[in-house]
């Protein structure tokens, strides 16, 4: 059952059911403000990459990011590019862009182009292994 709390969609199951989904799935994560949600895409030893190109391991690691991420507010897209899949290994790419206005008060869009690893697990839902989200900009 979803709960509001601060405003924000708590305890929402995000279903993967196929590597290609959570691309979508993360943006829908995103947008409902919660950080919890968006730690339920990843596994408890995922690695998530950040700008500075450093390798955030684990969830208490990545939790600080993706909060720094959500604090950004605003609306986010992502859309799978492909989805290479071996048995239960994904790596994907996929194109974000995130709506949301500067400190300043002016529109900002940030655009990234993601790399990602994602593994089934043994319900059959996707999670993270490896999140790169600014891993293929050219």
């Amino acid at each position: 059952m979803n709960e509001i709390i601060d405003g924000k969609i708590e305890n929402e199951k995000f279903i993967v059911a196929s590597p290609g989904e959570i691309n979508e799935t993360f943006a829908k994560a995103f947008n409902s403000g919660s950080v919890e949600n968006l730690l339920a895409l990843y596994e408890p030893e995922a690695v998530l990459v950040n700008r500075k190109g450093e390798s955030l391991v684990g969830l208490n690691a990545i939790r600080q990011e993706l909060t720094n991420l959500l604090a950004l507010g605003g609306t986010m897209i992502s859309e799978n590019q492909y989805a290479f899949q071996m048995e239960d290994i994904a790596l994907l790419r996929a194109r974000f862009v995130l709506k949301t206005v500067s400190a300043q008060g002016e529109p900002l869009e940030i655009i990234g182009n993601t790399s990602e690893v994602v593994r089934r697990q043994a319900d059959g839902n996707w999670l993270y292994i490896i999140d790169h989200p600014f891993g293929a900009n050219a």
